[in-house]
């Protein structure tokens, strides 16, 4: 009896903490497993610079650049610069064989000669005809005939000069001089090669004129081209000095635009100074063109214009978690939202007191010009519009009834701050600030627990990393960036400067 009773004992216990284990499990699982408190990422509003930006990339080339070409055919018999080589004005650099030249010019002034003899004959011919022709010894035909052959051998003569001298032209081009001081960059012959002068001249040498003085093309698409006007800065960096960041400014705009697979792009011409001559013809600039500048203004990451607090659960009860977790019931209530004004309860009673200016909810009934306004005003305050208004805005957009918004300057469009591209990128205007909802840490909630409290402000222009703060805001502000929930990331926070900025 004994045994029997100490097996039934223990029998219940191990049913116990079976028991126990399973209540704990459910209890971990149901109650803490993803309802823990959000844990909001801040920073704080401080001062600093801003730099607005276009960005742009080209080529270094020299201010002038010369192209050394032949006249002629020859072989290359002298070549008197290199590579590199410092050169001046009227220089030799090179000379062709001018064997042939030479014996051309001999030819020329052999037949040259032959026709100046030919013409003395003429003249002697027609001073004989003029005599005799005054004593009617010849007839007036042979006379004329004495004239002409006079006046043709005249303009044989200058035929034959003529001649001469292209020959004597053709010499002297077997000497190639520098046209300029400079360095040669490029030298395209070697001695005893044979170079033909046909429909374009070959090219020997490229001498620039001066590497101290160099200017870059950059190619500016056209959405950033009206932001940059000459005498603007520019930055830029070469991948041989990563370190370093040269300077410039923009020199001139050209108005001939260049297509590449539908994109439109203008060639920007950027000043450059090179002293020590570190940079080289060639090397690939990427170029930032400042087009805005502030400094010791206020500034917060533009992480802090996309952030959005969560939805928050208003049922957290265990009971409702256990049912939603095995399937009973609605699950979670999440609060919808509307574009209308936030309820505030009447004071000693339950019953809800709507705020006198709330507006009615949309419906996707309203006329679509009332039903565009509308959703754009909610942008505009940062708040989600139902998927049905969107489904009916779509088929506005696409039946023609309505046409698309353009939003390439308003805050919460495709630009985002200030016309920025997504926040803040390159293509900022700067010059007309837009207002924005952001989100401070509010520690005076009635829950005693940090909740978000959005505030409007102004912005200025943008880098791409922080935005201009104009309005709204002072220095030391706590703002959000991102939180961190239990399981998933709701917003991240910044992960480091743009490419694009």
């Amino acid at each position: 009896m004994a045994k029997n009773g100490s097996s039934g004992w223990l029998k219940w216990l191990m049913i116990l903490i079976l028991l126990a284990a399973v209540v704990g499990g459910a209890i971990w699982y149901l109650g803490g497993g993803g309802d823990s408190a959000p844990q909001y990422q801040t920073t704080v509003v401080a001062r600093g610079d801003v730099i607005q930006a276009v960005t742009a990339s080209g080529q270094l080339a020299p201010v002038l650049n010369v192209t050394v070409g032949s006249q002629i055919s020859g072989r290359i018999s002298k070549l008197y610069a290199d590579f590199n080589s410092a050169v001046r004005s009227n220089q030799v650099i090179a000379e062709l064989d001018p064997s042939t030249y030479k014996a051309n010019v001999q030819r020329a002034e052999a037949d040259l000669s032959s026709t100046r003899a030919s013409l003395e004959l003429a003249q002697i011919e027609t001073r004989r005809s003029s005599q005799l022709f005054s004593n009617n010894l010849v007839s007036g035909s042979d006379h004329d005939t004495a004239n002409a052959n006079l006046h043709q051998m005249e303009a044989t003569m200058q035929i034959k000069q003529a001649a001469l001298d292209s020959a004597k032209v053709d010499l002297d081009r077997c000497t190639i001089f520098s046209p300029v001081d400079g360095i040669v960059i490029s030298r395209n012959v070697d001695v005893g090669q044979t170079v033909a002068a046909s429909m374009s001249a070959p090219v020997l040498f490229q001498i620039a004129n001066d590497l101290t003085k160099m200017q870059i093309d950059a190619n500016v698409s056209e959405a950033d081209i009206g932001t940059v006007e000459e005498g603007y800065p520019v930055n830029f960096t070469v991948d041989a000095f990563p370190g370093r960041t040269f300077t410039g400014k923009v020199k001139q705009i050209r108005n001939s635009p260049t297509t590449v697979q539908n994109v439109v792009t203008y060639d920007c011409v950027i000043e450059v100074s090179n002293p020590d001559l570190k940079l080289r013809p060639g090397m690939t600039a990427n170029a930032s063109l400042v087009t805005a500048q502030r400094s010791g203004v206020l500034k917060i990451p533009n992480a802090a214009l996309r952030f959005r607090p969560p939805e928050p659960s208003t049922n957290k009860t265990f009971v409702a978690k256990m049912l939603a977790k095995i399937g009973i019931g609605g699950g979670e209530t999440k609060t919808a939202v509307t574009n209308a004004a936030p309820a505030a309860k009447a004071g000693d009673t339950n019953k809800v007191q709507v705020a006198a200016n709330a507006a009615t909810p949309l419906t996707g009934n309203e006329p679509p010009e009332e039903l565009q306004r509308r959703t754009g005003e909610m942008r505009a305050r940062g708040e989600e519009i139902p998927e049905e208004i969107r489904a009916k805005l779509r088929e506005y957009y696409q039946s023609g009834v309505l046409q698309p918004p353009n939003r390439g300057g308003g805050g919460g469009g495709a630009r985002g701050a200030g016309g920025a591209r997504g926040g803040g990128g390159s293509g900022v205007r700067g010059s007309q600030p837009s207002a924005r909802t952001i989100y401070m840490l509010a520690t005076n909630a009635p829950s005693g627990e940090p909740t978000p409290q959005a505030v409007r402000v102004r912005t200025g222009i943008s880098d791409g990393t922080y935005t201009e703060i104009t309005d709204g805001l002072k220095e030391s502000d706590i703002i959000i960036i991102g939180v961190k929930l239990q399981q998933a990331t709701v917003a991240a926070p910044p992960g480091g400067a743009s490419p694009f900025g």
